[in-house]
């Protein structure tokens, strides 16, 4: 299985979210994680950013973030040029996914955690 680069945004160092679920498991299936939430932590050995700091050769950048919350990443995003964006179950958006198409991003509406487990990550 390739190593698949990713980015968490909207990760949270709280147990109990599933960003927090899905780093953990990111991590365990051998990817490299890279993680930008509203507050610092820390998760399976990933340091959270709480800022956006500037990446190259993202393949997926997994949301856990409402789409109000989303607009402030939308240019972040895009010139980020991920892969695909994978907008988990309540990310929906469907003006994000206009805006990603326009610059040729994948957008998939899935749970990072069904992919993992189900090995179509």
């Amino acid at each position: 299985m390739k190593n698949k680069k990713t980015l968490v945004l909207g990760a949270s160092a709280k147990p109990e979210k599933y960003a927090y679920k899905a780093i953990t498991m990111l991590v365990e299936k051998g990817h490299s994680v890279l993680a930008i939430g509203q507050n610092a932590g820390e998760v399976a050995g990933i340091k959270i950013q709480t800022k956006a700091i500037p990446l190259k050769n993202i393949d997926t950048i997994t949301l856990y973030l409402n789409p109000a919350r989303q607009k402030d990443y939308y240019n972040y995003i895009v010139e980020t040029k991920p892969k695909r964006v994978l907008f988990n179950p309540g990310t929906e958006n469907p003006e994000f996914y206009q805006l990603l198409e326009l610059n040729n991003i994948k957008s998939e509406v899935a749970c990072t955690l069904v992919l993992l487990t189900t090995n179509r990550y």
